[in-house]
């Protein structure tokens, strides 16, 4: 059968969609910018948590000074000896307002970004119907405590480090210092670290990623945040955690379950290293 006149294709124009290399070309340039943007969502999280540090610290550093009665642009060989009391003060102080500080950063630059839509952005609207049943959430909720235990005292073990036992709490700390740092583990720093990486994070990584990815991404750059001395075995610890809490924002659609497990999970660890 003769073709229909005037849809005759030359052969350079059959060619011109499967030019030999082209494919392998595309695949590495897709590669690339795949790879930039994970750069680029390290680089925003790295930002986000050294500028929260840099204010608190200032602010904790002049604010302390003041209410001990110190000039806080005294040269450092100048400042008096601080008591171990006002020492641990101004570490909980500091992490304290860390968090909180941390929290505003993420809703003003959501806010700043999408104005009315940033709920949406850091999944805290209702506009959505959650996408897990109430009943399997508690049902997760009831049985994490005693995998994430056994899971970090495991790693903690296995790389012999201290975080999985013999913790104790600073006995400089008053009554009310230890009300203060218990809301910031269970509420303060779920709330903070969340609105970031499952909020504020995740967000950035589904504009590049499927939900894998993103739940995978964010899951790393949460444990990665939580480098200390004792290498990688603090991260290794959290992975699970981290991966649990990036499903959940998937599945549900909502960051308040996040909040949640999270804050409950800190709060049952909490219990059992300070157990009796």
């Amino acid at each position: 059968m003769k073709p229909v006149p005037g849809t005759e294709a030359t052969d350079a124009e059959q060619g011109a969609g499967s030019r030999p290399g082209e494919a392998p070309r595309g695949r590495v340039r897709a590669a690339a910018l795949t790879l930039l943007h994970l750069l680029a969502l390290g680089l925003t999280v790295l930002l986000y948590l050294a500028v929260a540090s840099l204010i608190a610290l200032a602010i904790v550093r002049v604010g302390a000074d003041l209410r001990d009665g110190i000039d806080p642009f005294t040269a450092q060989d100048r400042r008096p000896p601080l008591h171990p009391s006002q020492i641990a003060m101004r570490e909980l102080a500091l992490d304290i307002v860390r968090q909180v500080v941390l929290a505003l950063l993420v809703v003003a630059t959501a806010l700043w970004r999408d104005r009315s839509a940033w709920r949406q952005r850091l999944a805290l609207d209702r506009t959505r119907p959650p996408g897990l049943r109430a009943s399997r959430l508690l049902l997760i909720l009831l049985v994490w405590p005693a995998f994430h235990i056994l899971w970090v005292t495991g790693t903690a073990t296995l790389f012999h480090a201290p975080f999985g036992h013999q913790v104790a709490l600073s006995p400089m700390l008053t009554a009310a210092a230890l009300a203060a740092w218990l809301a910031y583990v269970v509420v303060l720093a779920p709330t903070a670290e969340e609105l970031l990486m499952r909020g504020e994070a995740f967000a950035r990584a589904r504009a590049f990623l499927g939900p894998a990815g993103a739940i995978m991404v964010t899951a790393a750059l949460f444990a990665l945040a939580h480098l200390s001395s004792a290498g990688l075995a603090r991260p290794i610890s959290l992975l699970p955690l981290a991966l649990t809490l990036g499903w959940l924002r998937w599945r549900t659609g909502r960051l308040w379950p996040c909040i949640a497990l999270h804050g409950w999970s800190n709060l049952a660890f909490v219990a059992y290293l300070l157990w009796p």
